[in-house]
C-alpha cells in the first residue's frame, strides 16, 4: 500500500504557496479595478474616476490589506500542513477545511458570481485544496 500521508501534506503546502502568490499579486500587481470589475458594474474607468474621485486610490489600499491577509493565510496553511495536519492531530482536518472554505473557496464562489476571468483558475486551486483533504482522510 502506498503511503499517501506525505502527498496530502505536500499538496496542502502547495495550496498554501498558491495563497502566498495570490497575496503578493494583490499587494504588488493587482490594479484597483480590473476590466471584469468594470464590466460587472456596467461602468467605465472614466465614469468611476469622474463620479467617485478617490475610489481607485482607496481600492488600491484595500487590496494591499486583502493581499496581506491572503499571504498570511498561505503562510499559516504551510505551517499547519507540516505540523498538525501531517500528524493528523484532532481538529486539524476541520480547521483546514474551514480555512479552505473561507479563503480560496469563498474567493472562487464570488469569482463565479461576478463571472471573473480567473474563476476557472481559482476553481482549480480549490480542487487541489479539496484533494489534499481527501488524501488526508484516506490515510489510515
Amino acid at each position: 500500500m502506498i503511503n499517501i500521508k506525505p502527498y496530502s501534506t505536500s499538496l496542502l503546502s502547495f495550496t498554501g504557496l498558491i495563497l502566498i502568490i495570490i497575496g503578493f499579486y494583490f499587494i504588488f500587481f493587482r490594479p484597483p479595478l480590473l476590466p471584469e470589475d468594470l464590466r460587472y458594474m456596467g461602468s467605465t474607468l472614466q465614469d468611476v474616476k469622474q463620479n467617485f474621485p478617490g475610489l481607485v486610490n482607496w481600492l488600491q489600499k484595500v487590496f494591499w490589506v486583502l493581499g496581506g491577509y491572503i499571504l498570511s493565510t498561505g503562510v499559516l496553511i504551510i505551517f499547519i500542513s507540516f505540523t498538525s495536519f501531517n500528524k493528523r492531530l484532532h481538529g486539524s482536518f476541520i480547521i483546514v477545511a474551514i480555512a479552505g472554505i473561507s479563503s480560496i473557496g469563498l474567493m472562487t464562489i464570488v469569482n463565479f458570481l461576478i463571472s471573473s476571468d480567473s474563476k476557472w483558475l481559482l476553481f482549480t486551486f480549490t480542487i487541489l485544496w479539496l484533494f489534499s483533504l481527501l488524501l488526508n482522510r484516506l490515510h489510515k
